[in-house]
């Protein structure tokens, strides 16, 4: 089965142990411990989202972020699950389904170690350097590349900052690496 479809039915399932259709990244990660940590967050952040910046041929609009780190499964593609559950009938379910805590998971497996790594992708757009994370909703831009480095670990920094690392499985001081996006072949090339 394609790594896309795997992500969309993954979230499916979390959606309807918990009773609503958002999710968060590493939720998915966690029921994926077969895939690779990073295709599958770029399946959510990027290829499978309709509001990430279109850096990809082929892309799916499974899901639609509406805030950092939280996304939805859209109404197209969300299955019928009976009725929404209350937030009372939340609580009674078994932590291994409808909890995503650091040291659970939806089907019991152990958590992986934190990513110590954040990937950034440039580009450059009406004379400015604009740059989005893909792993948390940073987005930034910058006059030159070394505006937009500085631009960049601020906002992530800010991002981090209060956030319980550890639940969102990041080390206290990751890593930044940025990939630099062309056109293979100039809009237009004169003869």
């Amino acid at each position: 089965m394609p790594i896309h479809e795997e992500v969309l039915r993954a979230a499916r399932r979390i959606c309807a142990a918990r009773g609503e259709w958002t999710f968060r990244p590493l939720e998915i990660i966690q029921v994926l411990p077969h895939l690779n940590e990073r295709s599958v967050r770029t399946h959510i952040v990027s290829r499978c989202c309709t509001n990430a910046p279109k850096n990809h041929p082929h892309k799916w609009d499974y899901f639609r972020r509406l805030r950092r780190g939280v996304y939805e499964i859209r109404p197209p593609y969300r299955e019928p699950t009976g009725r929404k559950a209350s937030p009372d009938s939340r609580e009674q379910k078994s932590p291994s389904t409808a909890t995503s805590e650091p040291g659970t998971r939806y089907g019991g497996a152990e958590p992986r170690a934190p990513r110590d790594t954040i990937h950034a992708v440039v580009h450059h757009e009406q004379g400015v350097y604009v740059s989005e994370c893909v792993e948390i909703a940073a987005v930034t831009q910058g006059r030159s590349l070394d505006e937009l480095v500085r631009n960049l670990q601020e906002a992530i920094a800010l991002h981090l900052e209060g956030e319980d690392l550890e639940r969102m499985g990041v080390t206290p001081r990751p890593r930044l690496v940025i990939t630099y996006e062309l056109t293979a072949v100039p809009d237009a090339v004169e003869a």
